[in-house]
């Protein structure tokens, strides 16, 4: 009896229905793995937004300077031809360290799942195994810049009315501008139902573009206010997030490499493990990762807002 699966099977088309041949070799190339996931993940991971910076781990641990000041402890001075620059000692933050954790998990999907159900069978295996690490990362990462920002801005009214969300955003980031600490606030983030009236304020005050290039139809981040507004339903408070992204902190990623396995995210690495003795395959993601805060004034939370 001839086999069901037919070689040379044509090239995926990873956006497209494949057949049950293209299935399973989709399902040996762990590169195709890595697209397949990045496409189905875009734009998910709310706290690689959030904490911009990258630490390298070393070891399980990571080393970082906390609290390290923005500027040299001395100003400039008037330099005559010819003349000397002077010289500050650039001061640093007190050293810290994190533990980093690997977090993973394994979904099987069967030969004869793939048979009936075809590539459907994968995508919401991915799927599945994406949205979990992103809920339990996001949670973790936001759960400590919620713990770690102590500074509070008083809303002068309820976030119903547009004004009232201006003077509370810009009065903010004019007092992270004023501290002295040289933050620029540049991302805000809240939760989704938050961001929906939000929005829908936005949109009714003209602060959006409109047609095609409305970030409600495109999906894309908005930018409001000179702000990128990001939603993320693992926000530990309805108080809405300002932060310097650049400043707050970073994620600390380990790749620990290892045979088979591809990067499909930001420190997200996935595999695809082929199980002959249950005619079945092992979809397997893992993130080696610490969220780390090094400097809890470059964010605020605003009080008040009736969200």
């Amino acid at each position: 009896m001839g086999s069901s699966l037919t070689y040379p099977v044509p090239a995926i088309d990873n956006t497209g229905d494949l057949s049950t041949e293209q299935i399973h070799q989709l399902l040996s190339s762990q590169t195709a793995i890595g697209r397949r996931i990045r496409t189905l993940a875009a734009q998910r991971f709310i706290s690689d937004a959030l904490l911009k910076g990258r630490f390298r781990s070393a070891g399980g641990s990571v080393l970082y300077e906390n609290g390290e000041p923005l500027f040299a402890p001395d100003d400039p001075e008037s330099i005559e031809p010819g003349g000397e620059y002077p010289r500050s000692q650039v001061t640093a933050g007190d050293l810290a360290a994190a533990r980093v954790s690997k977090w993973g998990r394994d979904t099987p999907v069967t030969d004869e799942s793939i048979k009936r159900r075809g590539i459907d069978v994968v995508n919401r295996a991915l799927l599945q195994l994406v949205n979990r690490m992103v809920k339990f990362v996001d949670s973790a990462a936001l759960g400590v810049i919620a713990s770690k920002i102590t500074a509070t801005f008083a809303s002068p009214g309820t976030w119903d009315d547009v004004e009232n969300i201006v003077l509370s955003v810009e009065g903010a980031k004019a007092v992270a501008e004023e501290s002295g600490e040289g933050h620029v606030l540049d991302t805000i983030v809240l939760k989704p139902t938050a961001y929906a009236k939000v929005m829908a304020a936005f949109l009714k005050a003209g602060l959006l573009p409109r047609e095609a290039a409305n970030p409600l139809i495109t999906g894309t981040w908005p930018t409001v206010l000179d702000l990128i507004w990001l939603r993320s339903p693992h926000v530990p408070t309805a108080a809405p997030l300002l932060v310097n992204s650049d400043e707050l902190g970073g994620m600390a990623d380990e790749d620990l490499g290892g045979p088979g396995y591809t990067r499909a995210l930001p420190g997200v690495e996935t595999k695809s493990i082929r199980q002959d003795e249950t005619d079945s395959y092992l979809l397997r993601s893992r993130r080696v990762t610490v969220p780390v805060v090094t400097d809890a004034t470059a964010g605020v939370t605003i009080t008040g807002t009736g969200l």
